[in-house]
């Protein structure tokens, strides 16, 4: 891949007339000041610029700040901290990993990936290349594809947590002091150099303890199997016996708009704990969060039970806290995509 682009070839890759990325040029917001040569990263700094335009940012403003502190500079350098490097066309891609074209214009649009029709990079095609070696070890396309929809939702929200919770916290406060717009980015642009580089082993330290699980709940089942302890076949893939749970509080919703939104999210955050703490307990796990309820997944019915009495006494103990609902039930149900699905699901829920 050369190192210098034409306005032309640049206008290949991000999708932007050539009309506008002189004009963006000539404002000192991409390429090299004094020629109309290109960068591969301002193909990502033309996209960028692109979305702020669309969320109501004025191309002078942009130009300002960018003027005053290097702001996109700092967006890049956060964004790709290994650096943007080789990008690759979706057939260029298919045929380096060898794949067909079809299957990875699935994979592609099955994960979102890449963002907004954009070329691959070279991640992208060594996610493809892990996906070929799955196949060829028999993982069956469907089952890859829930894998990869899997990561996409759960990691996309653990990225967007990283981001905001920075702002909220670390930006903010900062910016609490009194720093000027330039010392404030500058002492945020050094956090985050510090930061960035833990992400990546913090998250792979989470993902091997929930993988200790996980192993060790599929030498349950398989031990199970073995001493005939589970007799009932599942008749389709996926499918498997568990205790689901429902719980949330009653009426939050009114009781949020009477206290008011911090002191509400003072109570879920209590709430979250106690709920967390139990389920840990109990060895069982939480499937899912959405305000104040929480679906809750054991491999018994006892502890879930004994889970769901355990929230309710803990809640029961704090100030401020409503009622709490719970609905428990035991049976056969789909797990798709890291949910589970069925009509005893719905029971656990209506209950």
């Amino acid at each position: 891949m050369p190192d210098t682009l034409t306005a032309r070839e640049l206008s290949e890759r991000c999708g932007e007339p050539v009309e506008k990325l002189l004009e963006w040029h000539s404002l000192g917001l991409i390429g090299r000041e004094g020629d109309e040569v290109f960068a591969p990263d301002d193909a990502e700094r033309a996209r960028f610029i692109r979305l702020l335009l669309r969320r109501g940012v004025e191309l002078a403003a942009v130009a300002r700040v960018e003027k005053q502190s290097g702001f996109l500079a700092g967006y890049i350098r956060t964004a790709f901290p290994a650096g943007i490097g080789r990008t690759y066309s979706l057939g260029e891609a298919s045929r380096l990993v060898g794949l067909d074209v079809e299957l990875v214009r699935r994979f592609s649009e099955t994960t979102g990936l890449p963002e907004q029709g954009g070329p691959l990079g070279e991640g992208d095609v060594e996610a493809l290349k892990a996906m070929k070696v799955s196949l060829e070890a028999g993982f069956p396309e469907e089952a890859l594809l829930q894998m990869a929809r899997v990561y996409v939702d759960a990691l996309g929200r653990v990225a967007e947590a990283e981001a905001r919770l920075f702002r909220f916290y670390l930006h903010e406060g900062l910016k609490a002091q009194g720093l000027s717009d330039q010392a404030l980015l500058e002492a945020s642009g050094a956090a985050a150099d510090r930061m960035v580089p833990l992400i990546e082993p913090i998250l792979l330290y989470f993902h091997r303890k929930g993988f200790e699980r996980a192993a060790r709940e599929e030498a349950v089942l398989q031990m199970q199997e073995q001493v005939s302890l589970l007799v009932e076949k599942a008749r389709v893939p996926g499918q498997l016996r568990v205790a689901i749970v429902f719980v949330d509080l009653c009426s939050f919703t009114s009781l949020a708009e009477a206290m008011g939104d911090d002191t509400a999210a003072q109570v879920l955050e209590r709430f979250s704990q106690a709920v967390r703490e139990a389920v840990n307990r109990w060895e069982g796990r939480v499937v899912k969060q959405i305000g104040d309820a929480f679906m809750l997944v054991f491999p018994e019915p006892r502890p879930a039970v004994a889970c769901a009495l355990e929230i309710e006494r803990r809640a029961t103990a704090e100030t401020h806290f409503p009622a709490v609902r719970s609905g428990v039930h035991w049976g056969p149900v789909l797990y798709r995509e890291g949910d589970y699905l069925g009509g005893n699901v719905n029971v656990a829920a209506r209950l």
